[in-house]
């Protein structure tokens, strides 16, 4: 946590607002029977059960889904808004929970495939006032644009495409 770091990028963010675009996308091809996901210098995997048809040797997609909000509660409240609102945070955990019936997945018997039930449970250990903490809650509910797709998802633009051989 470095207040003096995010200071700067505020400062540089408001003299050129076109510093602060970015336009993340991550890329899936199949390796090894597997979707490799890459993201600018990092590359991981994602399976799926092998009741699904998969080898079950990475994390799935829902796994992955779900890890982006709960990882976007910790990396977002610690690395930059627990030094915007001058609080301490001496441990920070939360768990992303849904609830699905793979039915839906195979299309069985009518079932939505769709994730239910989402939750996120958010613990933070710190000594600084609570009036702090909580005004950095407000700005997380505010601010985290995987929280927000979640709770207000965007229009998604769709295009597939079959090639022969």
């Amino acid at each position: 946590m470095d207040a003096t770091v995010i200071a700067d990028t505020e400062a540089r963010f408001r003299a050129d607002p076109s510093t602060a675009q970015s336009k993340p996308a991550v890329t899936a091809t199949l390796v090894n029977g597997r979707a490799r996901l890459s993201a600018g210098p990092f590359n991981w995997d994602a399976d799926l059960p092998s009741t699904l048809g998969g080898e079950n040797l990475a994390p799935s997609p829902t796994a992955y889904l779900l890890g982006a909000l709960a990882g976007c509660a910790v990396a977002f409240l610690h690395d930059t808004l627990a030094p915007r609102f001058d609080v301490q945070i001496d441990d920070v955990t939360a768990v992303a929970r849904a609830s699905t019936d793979l039915r839906g997945l195979l299309g069985l018997d009518g079932v939505a495939p769709d994730l239910a039930d989402l939750a996120l449970e958010i613990r933070v250990t710190s000594p600084s006032a609570d009036d702090r903490v909580e005004a950095m809650f407000a700005a997380w509910r505010e601010r985290c644009p995987i929280y927000l797709a979640l709770l207000e998802p965007q229009s998604l633009a769709l295009s597939a495409s079959a090639s022969a051989n």
